[in-house]
């Protein structure tokens, strides 16, 4: 139990480390309540175009696999060994997330989660990694909507954490699922409405 406390508390602070919150003091622009109201790399890029967005995505992904890293050492220092150790990563990586989404540092109104996911693939296993962020992209680009690309990344990492870790380091995979589900619901109704916002016109603001 102890560990356990650890591993979430290292994850949650890691996550409440947010990218578009260096980019809004520097810009001087409130980013959290501008645009489509969500503090991730995609209002970014929406706001300030793609150089930006990047920024704040490389912030967020790097946070993410940094606090992973910490983690397996601690665990590997500490003598835990499988499977105990990758359950204890993956709830690492759900407290990530957490701390994206609701972070202290931003009265528990962040981001959305889909940058620090990708930091945790990376951190996780390459093979998950490249299967997850080839799945995004490819999912993204065929539809024009980065959102439908993140849906099945998600998809994606429920499948390869069952075949290569099994059923409960998946049980966390749903968990962080569900989660994404709900923080994009705004978006789903907005592609319903044809009114999300697509890839390609994200990409062509400059500055």
């Amino acid at each position: 139990m102890v560990y356990v406390l650890i591993v979430s508390l290292i994850g949650y602070l890691f996550g409440c480390i947010h990218g578009s919150q260096v980019v809004a003091k520097y810009k001087k622009i409130d980013i959290r309540n501008t645009g489509v109201k969500n503090s991730g790399a995609s209002n970014t890029t929406i706001l300030l175009g793609w150089k930006y967005g990047i920024l704040v995505a490389l912030i967020d992904i790097f946070k993410a696999t940094l606090s992973v890293l910490l983690v397996l050492y601690l665990l590997g220092d500490w003598g835990i060994t499988e499977p105990e150790q990758t359950l204890l990563v993956y709830m690492n990586a759900f407290f990530i997330i957490v701390g994206h989404n609701h972070p202290v540092t931003m009265k528990f109104s962040g981001g959305k989660g889909t940058a620090s996911l990708v930091g945790v693939l990376l951190a996780i296993d390459w093979n998950i990694a490249v299967i997850g962020i080839a799945i995004l992209l490819l999912f993204a680009l065929a539809t024009d909507y980065l959102v439908i690309g993140v849906l099945f990344m998600y998809f994606s990492f429920l499948i390869t954490t069952f075949l290569f870790f099994g059923i409960e380091p998946t049980v966390v995979v749903v968990l962080l699922s569900i989660m994404s589900i709900v923080k994009h619901m705004e978006n789903y109704k907005r592609i319903i409405h044809k009114k999300e916002t697509r890839l390609s016109s994200m990409f062509r603001k400059e500055s």
